[in-house]
């Protein structure tokens, strides 16, 4: 990332939306989309980071972490992750 873009938080946290949902399975675009509109006013530069960091893992891999059906790595396992796991977890559907 460029030292302009870094400066500008907009244009990185414009810039992540797209990648939240651009993943490129779809899956992975509701998922990480949802939760990146919903979060990324309010998102210290700290977890923009783990963020970024996230969206360079690849789709497969983080929506298996997601589902539970693999162990979330201990450099992926951030408080930011488990917000990201819990906002898709719920007891009923959602009534959107």
């Amino acid at each position: 990332m460029s030292a302009s873009t870094r400066d500008d938080p907009d244009i990185r946290r414009r810039r992540i939306k797209i990648r939240a949902w651009r993943r490129g399975m779809r899956e992975m675009d509701i998922l990480m989309g949802r939760f990146v509109d919903a979060t990324i006013n309010s998102l210290p530069e700290a977890e923009l980071d783990d963020l970024e960091a996230l969206l360079d893992a690849q789709d497969d891999e983080v929506f298996r972490w997601l589902s539970r059906a693999e162990p979330v790595p201990a450099c992926y396992d951030t408080p930011l992750f488990r917000r990201i796991a819990a906002f898709h977890t719920h007891e009923k559907p959602l009534d959107l």
